[in-house]
């Protein structure tokens, strides 16, 4: 009992501790910087595996450089590998959920692959984050309004001919 306020002041004194030393950010390694900048050149060029292999490299750098995730994603949607950008785009936003480009790059992905429904979520996550007159919500309402209603075939509308043939 006597060691009750001690034990509650030592435990505030922990708790603020830890919570500090989450909050601060370290800024990348130059080599991971340089490494980025060489991937985004190669992107721009056309060149998407070797940029690929640039952003791999900076994050085996620096696996706390997050914003290459973003880099990886959009090289992934030009190979057309919807599914890994996606993926891309979530490890991202398991770091940072609040990423506008994040959501936004995940919603225009969902779009290219017909999930509309879900890039409708995104695009009304993005609404109420940071409102219609931003340039990420702005995207993504422009790539869902351009993209084709798909008709969906459903099996009511296929009706198998029933023939009857002799052995």
């Amino acid at each position: 009992m006597r060691y009750y306020p001690a034990a509650i002041a030592l435990s505030l004194i922990c708790a603020v501790s830890a919570s500090v030393g989450n909050g601060a950010t370290v800024a990348p390694p130059d080599a991971a910087v340089e490494l980025r900048e060489q991937g985004r050149v190669a992107l721009a060029a056309g060149e998407t595996q070797a940029a690929i292999d640039a952003f791999e490299a900076a994050l085996a750098i620096d696996p706390a450089y997050t914003t290459l995730y973003l880099d990886l994603a959009q090289a992934a949607r030009n190979e057309g590998l919807r599914g890994k950008a996606i993926h891309y785009y979530r490890e991202m936003l398991s770091r940072d959920p609040n990423n506008f480009a994040a959501i936004s790059g995940e919603g225009e992905a969902m779009v290219e692959i017909g999930a509309m429904e879900k890039a409708r979520r995104n695009l009304a996550q993005l609404q109420s984050l940071c409102g219609d007159s931003c340039e990420e919500t702005r995207a993504l309402a422009e790539a869902l309004t351009k993209a084709p209603e798909e008709k969906v075939l459903t099996a009511e509308a296929v009706t198998p001919k029933a023939t009857v043939t002799q052995n």
